[in-house]
């Protein structure tokens, strides 16, 4: 169906308006219903539950399909010295936006003194799992179970084993092995793409769902909510600064590169990977700030889309932040151990993480997940996530930019490690 159709046909009206403006409506008329009707708004509660359990359902399958083609398409044969260097960078600048993410929200704690677990229902637990179990469990002895009971980092480590293994007999010199990887492939492909149109369908669900748990929680809380959640916006974007300021600015100045003129080539990509919130649709403007900083299309053709599959800094800092948001809120104060766990997860989680609007808030239910924060229907885990989501967009702005200026600045600093970089351009 063309978008012109789709504004035609039924509910044109919501449907052919902007998701965002949707979304934004949904969270204002949610604190004006829960602060005005109080009690009498509690009957809409089962609509924001069935929201969460709609982001529920399709976790799991997002993570499988989604690692598995992100790493099956990074081929074992082509990548190289370039490859290396590109991967080692994405990850060592991945594990470091999410630990300044942690680190500026133990220092503003966002969330803290909300105390949304007070008064909720009966018999709700929060799991501390130990450190040394949480690790041992990252592997499977029954990836079937791991799935079936949704345990997050299990199937994040079998999805990326089976990735691994599916990219080499991708280059199969056996050419029904070959054939047979191939159509691995493309079914887990044609999975992830159905799952990411599935998303779709229930971000259009979204507004509903954000008014009915906002008001839900402005109902029972009040508005001491709104400054928390203001806190963490702010500490994500103070973070975003940081991260900018001081990772990439030393790693540029470590291979003589200056900032202030890398930002001059990359403000066009980073505008518009803020404004579209989407690092695979800014990927032809990325391409193009590539060319005009000297970087030869050779390297940033292959650096630039592996970077918006597995490179997700300005996300990793949003997941150190609301998952520490979200424990404060309910009164879990995470230890050490609990936020060495969010890294990892963070880091895993990364590489499957789809470049589209609003993906970010999808991997954020595997990091609570994996620290026993379920987000489950009822419960002020849910009540938390929603008072994120419904800022979402405000958050995925952030983080899409600085997702998208991670790639532009690992690409420049691997192309002059090889001697293939421009330096006029620089000058």
């Amino acid at each position: 169906m063309s978008e012109g159709e789709k504004k035609r046909g039924f509910m044109s009206w919501y449907f052919g308006s902007n998701l965002l403006m949707r979304i934004l409506i949904g969270l204002i008329l949610g604190i004006v219903a829960g602060l005005l009707f109080k009690d009498k708004i509690l009957w809409v509660q089962p609509f924001g539950d069935l929201f969460i359990r709609l982001l529920k359902m399709i976790v799991v399958p997002v993570i499988l399909f989604s690692l598995i083609v992100g790493t099956a398409s990074i081929s074992p044969y082509r990548l190289g010295k370039v490859g290396v260097k590109i991967i080692v960078y994405y990850l060592l600048t991945t594990v470091l936006a999410v630990a300044i993410g942690l680190i500026f929200a133990n220092l503003f704690k966002p969330g803290l003194g909300l105390e949304l677990a007070v008064g909720e229902v009966a018999g709700f637990e929060l799991k501390k799992p130990s450190l040394v179990t949480t690790f041992l469990n990252i592997v499977p002895t029954n990836p079937v179970e791991a799935l079936s009971k949704g345990d997050v980092l299990p199937i994040i480590f079998f999805a990326l084993l089976f990735g691994i293994g599916l990219s080499f007999l991708l280059e199969s010199d056996n050419e029904e092995l070959r054939a047979s990887a191939k159509t691995v492939y493309n079914f887990s492909n044609g999975a992830a793409e159905v799952m990411y149109k599935i998303v779709g369908g229930i971000m259009e669900y979204a507004p509903i769902g954000v008014f009915a748990l906002v008001a839900v929680v402005l109902a029972k809380e009040g508005p001491r909510v709104i400054g928390p959640l203001a806190t963490a916006v702010g500490t994500e974007y103070l973070a975003i600064v940081v991260h900018v300021a001081l990772v990439y600015g030393l790693v540029l100045r470590l291979y003589g590169l200056r900032l202030t003129k890398f930002l001059a080539h990359a403000k066009e990509a980073m505008i518009t990977a803020f404004v579209t919130r989407s690092s695979s649709g800014t990927l032809p403007v990325t391409m193009a700030c590539a060319e005009n900083m000297g970087i030869p299309k050779g390297i940033y053709s292959f650096t630039l889309p592996l970077g918006a599959t597995i490179n997700m800094d300005g996300t990793a800092i949003y997941q150190g932040v609301c998952a520490l948001f979200i424990g404060f809120a309910v009164g879990r104060h995470m230890p050490l151990s609990d936020q060495l766990i969010i890294i990892v997860t963070a880091l895993l989680a990364s590489i499957g993480t789809a470049g589209v609007p609003g993906a970010g808030a999808i991997m954020l239910l595997l990091v609570l997940d994996s620290v026993g924060l379920s987000v489950d229907p009822g419960t002020p885990v849910a009540a938390a996530y929603a008072m994120i989501l419904g800022v979402d967009a405000i958050f995925d702005m952030g983080r899409t930019c600085i997702n998208v200026t991670g790639d532009l600045v690992g690409t420049a600093i691997v192309t002059k490690t090889e001697g293939e970089l421009d330096i006029s351009k620089w000058a």
